[in-house]
């Protein structure tokens, strides 16, 4: 089936980018680019549930496929976090894995309306999703400014998160694209609607709490995989490659997409299936 109704600018699959159509919109014609969405699909393929946060009073919005299988893929977003966008990974994953994307607190169809700037608390929150049947194992999936979330969930949690994938994973280490359009968002943000705002608030607010991601990242036992793109401008490879580097002796995979770019839930869908496939095979070692 084609897509039908999430038509965004081409620049509006990350904050950044989504910042630069809201800034340009009115002074320039956009390429459009349609991606599928959830009711792109046959009906059973993934469905829309809500969620208790953990340890906040907010309700969370997510996408899930409905089966229960042996693995149980949760994915934690980057900024602005918005679901729908993962609807074609949830769609080709295989009958052996099921998949769970939020909306993070402060985004989309989540609570609360208000920007949700701690990443603690973002992991707190969305520790509810972790929730499994019984025999389940866990792969826990960290997109971009979402790596440093997962990454406190998995060290906090790590009975009940067996693979951490870091996708395109950002620990404080801007490419050209995201200097220059972060620092166009700051002069606009009066005019953004709320989950661009908050995205904003989060930028703002990211630098002090990374090395505390950072320290957790290098104390966790679970194999990780760290996957980048190759064409990435938002986040330089060479920062992939320092992170799987500065793991040790810890299991740590490195895989480098050609071609690939920040979005690889959009560009490079194959190459993400087989990275969370590979996440599994270094469990089971």
């Amino acid at each position: 089936m084609g897509p039908k109704e999430f038509a965004l600018p081409r620049i509006a699959r990350t904050l950044a980018i989504a910042v630069a159509a809201a800034a340009l919109s009115g002074c320039m014609s956009a390429e459009v680019e349609r991606y599928p969405t959830s009711k792109d699909y046959p009906a059973g393929t993934m469905e829309r549930v809500n969620v208790q946060a953990a340890g906040h009073p907010w309700k969370l919005s997510a996408l899930r496929t409905p089966r229960v299988s042996p693995w149980k893929v949760v994915v934690i977003t980057g900024t602005p976090s918005w679901s729908e966008f993962w609807a074609p990974v949830l769609a080709a994953l295989p009958e052996d894995y099921t998949m769970v994307v939020a909306d993070r607190p402060g985004f989309a169809l989540s609570e609360p309306a208000g920007a949700v700037g701690s990443i603690t608390d973002q992991a707190e929150a969305l520790s509810a999703l972790l929730d499994v049947a019984p025999g389940q194992k866990v792969i826990l999936v960290g997109q971009s400014y979402g790596a440093p979330i997962a990454t406190l969930m998995a060290a906090r949690y790590p009975d009940r998160v067996q693979a951490l994938v870091l996708m395109s994973p950002f620990y404080g280490e801007r490419g050209a694209t995201a200097r220059r359009l972060t620092g166009l968002g700051g002069m606009v943000r009066p005019m953004l609607p709320r989950d661009l705002k908050n995205a904003m608030a989060e930028v703002r607010g990211q630098a002090p709490q990374l090395p505390a991601a950072r320290a957790a990242l290098a104390r966790l036992t679970q194999p990780v995989l760290v996957l980048h793109g190759d064409a990435d401008t938002f986040v330089p490879v060479a920062s992939a490659r320092a992170l799987a580097q500065g793991r040790g002796a810890a299991p740590t995979t490195l895989v480098v997409v050609p071609g690939g770019d920040h979005f690889l839930n959009a560009c490079c869908v194959p190459a993400l299936v087989g990275a969370i496939e590979t996440a599994a095979g270094m469990v089971e070692r």
